[in-house]
């Protein structure tokens, strides 16, 4: 007697996606990025495929609020090229956070997402505000825990 079971592979019609809405304040900067990105990437769901954008949208709040460990709030420097000669600029982690925190989530989640057009799919799908407001309430995201 011969048995078979199909692996069942979603697909992009079928993916039901859903609005989370996540609050930074006092989380440590790494720890809250690896969540979202597990959120963004979709592998937080049973059905889970590397090759199918199947995650949620993420709403993060108080981006300004987030939080890094040990002395990297004075050491740790964003590093960008103009590609001009002469063109290497840093910014400090202290600085960004002062000017664009949005920017510093952005970052850490961005890098730990695939570096593919599956990559672009996902990041588009994250929304993040330096305050404790957002308009994306028509979604009734639910509380990232």
């Amino acid at each position: 007697m011969k048995v078979s079971f199909k692996t069942q592979m979603p697909k992009t019609g079928e993916i039901d996606r859903k609005w989370f809405v996540a609050d930074a304040a006092d989380q440590t900067l790494g720890r809250f990025a690896t969540r979202v990105a597990t959120i963004l990437s979709g592998k937080n769901k049973a059905y889970f495929a590397p090759h199918v954008d199947c995650g949620d949208f993420v709403v993060i709040v108080n981006a300004e609020k987030i939080r890094v460990t040990g002395k990297k709030t004075k050491t740790k420097e964003y590093i960008r090229n103009t590609m001009y000669p002469g063109g290497q600029r840093a910014v400090s982690f202290e600085m960004l956070i002062r000017t664009k925190p949005e920017r510093v989530l952005y970052h850490a989640i961005h890098g730990m997402l695939p570096k593919t057009k599956l990559g672009r799919q996902m990041i588009k799908k994250l929304k993040i505000y330096a305050g404790d407001k957002h308009p994306h309430a028509n979604h009734n995201p639910e509380p990232l825990k």
